[in-house]
Formats: C-alpha cells, structure tokens, sequence
C-alpha cells in the first residue's frame, strides 16, 4: 500500500550542502592533517546529501526506494529532499485517457459486431502501480479489451425485449463498463473514471441483412402505431355518431364504415374517393 515518504524542503538542504561544502574548503585550506580529514568528511557528505534531491512536477509521484526496498512516495511539489543512496522512479497522477481497438466480437445473440471503447483512468495508488504489476498502463489497456469483449458477448447488439439491455443503451452499458474496469484494475492502483462505447456496428458480412431487418422491424413497429390510432379514430367516430344521433346505421353499415376509415387512415398511399349514387343493398 502506498505511504508517504521522509523528506524535507529541497532548498534548505541545498543551503546545507553548499555551507558544508565551504566548511569543507576551509578545512582543506587550513593545510593541517586533520584539516584535511575533515575536508574530505564533509565533502563526502555534501556527496550523499546530493544524491537525496528530486523535483517534483505538478500532478506526479516520485516512489522512492532504498536497495530495493519501498521507503514511500513524495506527491508534494517542487524541490524536495529524501533520504540519500535512494532510487526514484516518477509515477504521473495525471487523469489519462485511451481507446481500445476495434474488436470484432460475437454478441449475446450469436451476431458479429465491431466493438470499441474509450477508458478514462488515473492512478491513485502509486505503490501497487509500481510494484503490483509490470506495467500498469499496459495492465489497464488489456484488461480493458477484456471487459469489453466480456460486455459485448453478455448484451445483445439490439433489443426488441424491453427487459434486456441491449449495446445501444449507452448509459446503463457505460455504467456496467466503469464498475466491471474497476474491479478489474483495484489492484494495479488504478481508478477508472469512465468507461464509454465509442464504436458499435454489425460486422461488414452482415451489415446489410441486420439493415434490413432493422427496417423491417420500424415497418411493423410503425404500422402498428397507426392501426392502434385508427382503431381508436374509429371507434370515436361512431360513437360520436351514435351519442348526437346524426345517422342511425345498422351492422353492415357500420362494417362498411369501419372498413373505409381503416383504408383511409392506414393505407400508405393517397386514397381517391368514390361516390356511391346507389344503396348499399342490392
């Protein structure tokens, strides 16, 4: 887990190195034996004491370890100084975006799809960003391509069942996405932030078949929108026929009515009017 490390203000012990490095040149001028010893004892020490400096960029991490050891991680900006001897690998904490290829995949109905997805991620824990895994951005992006195969094989490409979420449901897929990426890179030290579709299409071999059915299925949906208002048109029409008594029809009259307004209102083309001089009956 991540900790953070010792450390104190880079400036002030470079103001430290630079006084012993002049004591140092004092003692060295002095010409004496022990004038000399001492020189070269703080010379040193101004040695290890430079090797303890790091810079630190806004939005970065420097984890800090000594012969091999975790010692912890130094978030705070600018000039800093840590323990001497140490190695410093630099970790950005920046917010970090990327999209998978476009991975062709067979979805929940057995249909080819062309899939791709954008992931937008930080790192909050530095130390099993580091030491967890090889590489954490690597780490994120395969299992990125993961989840999203794993979503596309779960939800059909297009639903017609209201209880199935289906690919084109961007804000309940999108939520799905985020929660399964985060289980997937919690140990990586990774947070992702968001996780969208950014590509979804049938496969080329299929593209034209699913088209087709596609308007097929907005035909039939259409049509019977229409039948349910003409349904609905005509049964106002006889009742408001019947309620203020403008004509008095029997049966076949009325199934010679309901059969012209359903032809009117349902017919896709422009219907022509017939005038009948004669009576309905023979």
């Amino acid at each position: 887990m991540e900790r953070r490390a010792f450390r104190l203000n880079g400036f002030l012990a470079l103001i430290l190195a630079i006084a012993l490095a002049a004591a140092a040149g004092f003692a060295a001028l002095s010409g004496t034996a022990a004038g000399l010893i001492l020189a070269v004892v703080l010379g040193l020490l101004v040695l290890l004491i430079l090797t303890g400096f790091a810079v630190i960029n806004p939005n970065e991490a420097n984890v800090v370890q000594f012969l091999g050891r975790y010692v912890g991680t130094v978030t705070e900006n600018g000039l800093q100084w840590v323990l001497p001897l140490t190695t410093k690998r630099r970790v950005t904490l920046r917010v970090r975006n990327f999209e998978t290829a476009k991975l062709k995949v067979n979805d929940a109905d057995g249909n080819p799809v062309e899939i791709a997805a954008v992931v937008v991620y930080k790192v909050t824990d530095t130390a099993r960003a580091v030491f967890a895994v090889d590489d954490y951005e690597e780490y994120v992006a395969i299992q990125s391509e993961a989840a999203v195969r794993h979503l596309a094989t779960t939800h059909p490409y297009d639903s017609h069942d209201d209880s199935r979420t289906s690919l084109r449901d961007g804000a309940s897929v999108a939520e799905e996405l985020t929660g399964e990426l985060r289980e997937r890179t919690e140990l990586a030290g990774v947070e992702v932030l968001e996780a969208r579709i950014t590509h979804l299409a049938y496969a080329p071999e299929i593209a034209q078949a699913m088209l087709v059915r596609q308007q097929a299925a907005q035909v039939v949906a259409a049509r019977t929108k229409i039948v349910e208002g003409a349904v609905g048109m005509v049964q106002l029409a006889l009742d408001r026929l019947a309620a203020e008594g403008v004509v008095d029809l029997d049966e076949e009259r009325k199934a010679q009515m309901v059969s012209n307004l359903l032809v009117v209102l349902c017919g896709d083309r422009a219907t022509q009017p017939v005038v009948n001089a004669g009576s309905l009956y023979a």
